[in-house]
């Protein structure tokens, strides 16, 4: 049996490029739990500066078409992007199927881009363990992190684990407001985004909808307004009215401590999540009451799990 690749420190991932992200990433589904991918994670979501955008909406409204325009236009503006596209699991094998990932065009070449499926295994909420970790490992290597969802629904909210940024997309003519409103998932967006604007009146009608649905929600944080934008990433139009939105969210986040407060409220959960997808309700009930000496998320995670693992011997 060939031995593994050794986990590379943060060092190495910021300056390997795409090898050293691929080694890594090749970590993170096969030593979890060990010492050197623990320190690794834990180095790099200390390090993590990059702008992550969670986009997320049903299969067929155009995801892949407009992470492909936002990859173009974060180049153009000299930005390292990456982009990490979580598929549903296949059920023979285990991995992602790829599905409508064949449509993301980037340059093979351009070493400042970085593209990687992943499987969702069996997370209604879209986003497993692994794809929390390599999220992890992403911001802290590029400038723009971008992060595809399986789809969204009520129980599908995990983008917001990992996501400065959510983005919910929603297609006109197709129902999607209605449902989404039935779902309860208007809360979590802050931009909705109206794919497909070439389609006039009908997108006219979904923007109005859905914003009549955000202002049902009470949606949105103390002072932001979720907007919502008519887009269609093939023509073009309303990608100038996205970017301010995405500009003007940053913003909104590096005011008051927003933005620190958001991502360890993020790392809180990654535990949480972690703890109760390997132990159960009983595990997440039991971690909560131990008193853990690591004070790092993924050492928390591992010092966890070894307790847990021990009681259940």
């Amino acid at each position: 049996m060939s031995a593994l690749p050794p986990v590379p420190d943060l060092e190495t991932l910021l300056s390997g490029g795409k090898r050293a992200m691929a080694q890594a990433l090749a970590a993170v589904e096969t030593r979890r739990g060990t010492p050197g991918l623990v320190a690794l994670l834990d180095a790099a979501a200390r390090a993590g500066r990059a702008l992550t955008l969670g986009l997320t909406g049903p299969p067929g409204v155009g995801k892949s078409t407009l992470t492909n325009a936002l990859v173009q236009r974060a180049r153009a503006a000299g930005l390292r992007v990456a982009v990490l596209a979580v598929d549903p699991s296949s059920r023979r094998t285990g991995g992602a199927l790829l599905g409508d990932r064949a449509r993301m065009k980037t340059d093979p070449d351009d070493r400042d881009v970085f593209v990687r499926s992943m499987a969702a295994r069996d997370r209604l909420g879209g986003l497993s363990d692994d794809a929390v970790a390599a999220v992890v490992l992403l911001r802290a290597a590029y400038d723009l992190v971008i992060v595809e969802t399986v789809g969204v629904g009520q129980s599908e909210a995990d983008i917001s684990l990992v996501a400065d940024t959510v983005v919910l997309c929603i297609q006109p003519g197709s129902g999607d407001s209605l449902q989404f409103m039935k779902a309860g998932v208007m809360e979590l967006p802050d931009i909705v985004v109206v794919t497909k604007a070439d389609m006039v009146e009908v997108a006219r009608r979904a923007q109005s909808e859905v914003a009549g649905a955000l202002s049902l929600s009470g949606a949105g944080t103390r002072g932001w307004t979720v907007p919502v934008i008519r887009l269609s990433a093939t023509q073009g139009e309303g990608l100038d009215a996205f970017d301010r939105a995405v500009t003007d969210h940053r913003a909104f986040l590096g005011t008051e401590d927003r933005r620190a407060r958001l991502r360890a409220e993020q790392e809180r959960k990654w535990v949480d999540e972690a703890v109760r997808v390997r132990f159960g309700t009983w595990g997440l009930a039991l971690a909560r009451r131990m008193t853990i000496s690591a004070a790092t998320p993924f050492a928390r995670e591992a010092e966890l799990a070894a307790r847990l693992t021990s009681r259940q011997d």
